[in-house]
């Protein structure tokens, strides 16, 4: 149930010495064919890590072999030499596995600003290639490796209707927000198609899936999300075929995301209906999502509705036209806010499920938008205070 569920992958997931832990920590993913078509999508952050860097250019192409991927450090904010390492590493993966360094693609997640310990990296890279097997153990171990302050791996699978494999896996915990959230993600298919139809499928599954998850309201350095195609399955699909697996796998992949928060006692789903369109119900999900008071109250059991239109109102009305005074709230079921003023009882909503949902009818339209986030909580900020020590 990961990378290595389609037909063509191998993996490997090792120890190499990044974390001071003993944890794995250098993750190998491997498309043995026939086909070795490559699509990918990238933070939108202007500060970008040497990895994004290099394999925005290398899977220009469509193409790739490989993909390396380390915890344990970022290589970001690392200059020329930064850069040069992430070209290292590509150079030396390529030639383990005999394949050019343009079709071999390079992750990093953990710490900004701090040079990668080439030799254990590249020691490492050694040690993953010996260990590659197409078997669930070592897509397991492979999803292991690239946690951070993960608490669980995190991996998903699904079947096409024709019977084309998907599977992925994912890292991240924090600083979870769009474009894409905070993470690394490796998704393989072992369907037959090409690297256009790949690529489109790819961007509109994580458009409404990682880009609709947003923990935090911060955008990462290091933003990536890989899918490879095989094509060891003989079967061809079809733009929206593929695009149906890849959400598939993406959306489960994104909700164990949000699961796995940095500290969360709640997952929050934010629903936002009867929009203008669906940009303008996105964008109030949104804000709603990224409240800190909003987040706050929700850690305290608190369905606190006018921090919730409060949130709301803070969209201009150019993005998100609509009437304060028909606007209405349901949290948890509950309708607590209704046509801008006060509804039912706030008491009786029960606020003890992990899961919260947030309802917001705008009454100006047919559109609807979400957003996942989750509580603000005091293991949140102590988490962070402390992630460089």
């Amino acid at each position: 149930m990961s990378v290595t569920s389609a037909q063509g992958f191998r993996a490997a997931g090792v120890a190499a010495g990044l974390k001071s832990t003993g944890a794995r920590d250098v993750a190998l993913v491997v498309n043995d064919g026939p086909l070795d078509v490559a699509a990918a999508v990238f933070t939108s952050n202007r500060v970008q890590a040497a990895p994004v860097v290099w394999s925005r250019q290398a899977v220009g192409d469509g193409r790739a072999r490989a993909v390396i991927l380390n915890s344990g450090g970022a290589n970001a904010c690392t200059g020329p030499d930064g850069f040069a390492d992430t070209h290292r590493t590509a150079e030396h993966v390529a030639g383990v596995l005999d394949v050019s360094a343009q079709d071999v693609l390079v992750c990093s997640t953990g710490l900004i600003g701090v040079r990668l310990p080439m030799d254990t990296l590249l020691a490492g890279a050694d040690a993953a290639s010996s260990a590659l097997a197409g078997s669930d153990a070592a897509g397991l171990e492979a999803a292991q490796a690239i946690m951070t302050t993960d608490s669980v791996h995190k991996t998903a699978t699904a079947t096409t209707p024709s019977g084309a494999v998907v599977g992925g896996m994912a890292k991240g915990a924090g600083m979870l927000a769009p474009q894409l959230a905070t993470m690394l993600v490796v998704i393989t298919t072992d369907a037959v198609v090409d690297a256009a139809t790949a690529q489109e499928a790819l961007r509109a599954a994580t458009a409404t899936t990682f880009d609709h998850v947003d923990s935090d309201a911060c955008m990462s350095t290091n933003d990536t999300v890989i899918l490879l195609a095989s094509g060891a399955s003989g079967i061809e699909v079809g733009p929206e075929e593929l695009t149906e697996g890849v959400r598939e796998v993406s959306a489960s992949l994104a909700r164990a995301l949000v699961a796995d928060a940095e500290g969360a006692s709640h997952d929050v789903h934010v629903v936002v209906t009867s929009a203008s369109d669906e940009a303008a119900a996105v964008a109030v999900a949104r804000q709603i999502a990224r409240s800190s008071l909003v987040k706050a109250a929700i850690f305290g059991n608190d369905p606190n509705w006018g921090r919730i239109v409060a949130a709301a109102g803070c969209v201009p009305e150019a993005v998100a036209p609509f009437d304060p005074a028909r606007l209405s709230v349901r949290v948890n079921g509950v309708q607590v806010c209704r046509d801008g003023g006060v509804g039912e009882d706030r008491s009786l909503v029960d606020m003890t499920p992990r899961e919260t949902l947030i309802e917001v009818d705008l009454a100006a339209g047919g559109a609807t938008g979400d957003i996942w986030t989750n509580d603000l909580t005091h293991d949140y900020v102590e988490e962070n205070s402390a992630y460089s020590s």
